[in-house]
């Protein structure tokens, strides 16, 4: 999955960026008090994609 396509999704269900890291951008759904770590990769692996959007509280994409 692309980068760009991943973070739209965790957007639209209302997760902002925290900060951004060295090699990896923070982000925090703050109506359920999670976070997560996106990294800086153009292409995203399919399983970590799920994983960043079951840690964040969001529907998978």
């Amino acid at each position: 999955m692309k980068r760009i396509d991943l973070i739209r999704h965790l957007e639209r269900h209302g997760v902002q960026l925290l900060r951004e890291g060295g090699s990896h951008s923070v982000y925090v759904n703050r109506s359920a008090g999670k976070t997560s770590t996106v990294p800086r990769h153009r292409e995203i692996n399919d399983f970590l994609a799920h994983k960043i959007c079951k840690d964040l509280e969001v529907p998978k994409p």
